[in-house]
């Protein structure tokens, strides 16, 4: 990592009397250039975002400052109930085909729909950064998070003055802890709503809206020009893709020649056998409760990459390294792996026992009326999600931290 003074993101924006200035300029330069470009998109995909702006307002309202449970319970009911049943409409069954084939296509809605119901869940139980980390004896549960983010922006070569893009950037837990860590400038790319509002909430929290924006678009269909970043990380986001091939497609347009693309991403291991009843079941768990079309194989991601013209510099299974804490601890309920005395309360959240106290909870306050309804059918499809992520840990079928660092070809 450098020392030096942030560098100018756009060569003609150069200012060496306010470089601040110039930063802010260019982040603006490229949310606007995307907007522009949303402008082009057919009638039918502008008519959708709108509903969903539309909507995420309806059953969220102007105050994002809420989190929590305060933050479930202050949801508007009727929005709610609409959220939910959007959500849950999408899964009907193990064995069924044909509901895949349509949560494939139907990709953008159901998980701009899960986060609509599920973010607030998130916040109460694992702050403001929505992924799994490592843990090493001693070490509490918010430092392995920031290290996990810092491991890959080192891995990714993250710089001072980078321009970065956070595919599936959530609220911005990990954009604003490696914005602080390395002094790049991030643009977080998201679909819903929601999210982008708390993000850009944040950012102005913590003093970091000139290093940073936040911007509404599809992965699958990016809306920034071609050849725009240094690099390029996603966090546990990508899996939500309905085709890996082409979200790292339009990574690899978007990233500059020679940029990198770091990602710790969501796969079934070499282990996995699709043909297995019981590995399809877990599969199947992680699905429905984390609103994924689909679960894919690290051959699949691998060949996905390949596909679209990245050289895979690194892989590495980052949940296979016989590490004394598991990756899972948090969901499984066993207290011997808790490292600090701070980590006591985020746990009993993310626990089993804590999971079950805080459905019950939402049950008496739904049929009191003072929760809105769906709130214990979020709870029950996360337990579904807990359930599987854990057996599939426990059994090396699955990771959500499958490391690639990939790079672009300079040609």
């Amino acid at each position: 990592m450098t020392t030096e003074s942030v560098a100018p993101l756009v060569p003609e924006e150069k200012s060496t009397a306010n470089p601040t200035y110039a930063k802010t300029s260019a982040l603006d330069k490229i949310s606007e250039t995307a907007a522009s470009h949303t402008k082009e998109l057919d009638t039918e995909v502008q008519e959708l975002r709108k509903r969903q702006n539309l909507f995420a307002q309806d059953l969220h309202g102007d105050d994002v400052s809420r989190t929590g449970i305060t933050a479930i319970l202050r949801k508007n009911k009727d929005a709610q109930k609409e959220a939910v049943s959007k959500y849950l409409k999408h899964w009907d069954g193990l064995t069924d085909k044909e509901a895949e084939e349509k949560r494939l296509a139907d990709y953008n809605e159901s998980t701009h729909s899960y986060y609509n119901v599920v973010t607030d869940f998130y916040e109460y139980g694992w702050g403001t950064s929505f992924h799994f980390s490592r843990y090493y004896p001693g070490e509490n549960f918010q430092q392995a998070t920031a290290r996990h983010e810092h491991y890959l922006a080192h891995q990714a070569g993250i710089q001072d003055g980078d321009l970065v893009l956070d595919v599936g950037c959530g609220v911005g837990g990990p954009a604003r802890e490696i914005a602080r860590f390395t002094n790049c400038n991030v643009i977080g790319l998201n679909n819903n709503d929601y999210q982008i509002k708390k993000a850009n909430y944040y950012a102005k929290k913590f003093g970091l809206q000139d290093q940073m924006r936040f911007v509404k678009g599809d992965f699958m269909n990016m809306e920034f020009e071609p050849n725009t970043f240094d690099k390029v990380y996603a966090i546990e986001a990508t899996c939500h893709a309905p085709e890996l091939s082409g979200v790292y497609g339009e990574i690899y347009k978007v990233l500059k020649p020679n940029g990198v693309f770091a990602v710790y991403e969501w796969v079934m291991t070499d282990k996995y056998d699709e043909n297995n009843e019981e590995h399809r079941k877990i599969a199947y768990d992680i699905e429905v409760g984390d609103g994924i079309p689909k679960m894919f194989s690290r051959e699949t991601a691998v060949k996905a990459l390949e596909s679209v013209g990245f050289e895979i510099l690194k892989q590495e299974d980052l949940a296979n390294t016989e590490d004394p804490v598991p990756w899972y601890y948090p969901l499984s309920g066993n207290w011997k792996y808790i490292q600090t005395l701070s980590d006591v309360a985020t746990f009993f959240r993310t626990s089993f026992i804590g999971r079950v106290v805080t459905t019950n909870f939402l049950r008496v306050l739904e049929k009191v009326k003072l929760a809105p309804p769906g709130s214990v059918d979020v709870a029950n499809s996360l337990e579904s999600a807990a359930v599987g992520l854990v057996a599939g840990g426990e059994k090396g079928l699955f990771t959500p931290m499958m490391l690639f660092v990939c790079r672009k070809p300079a040609n």
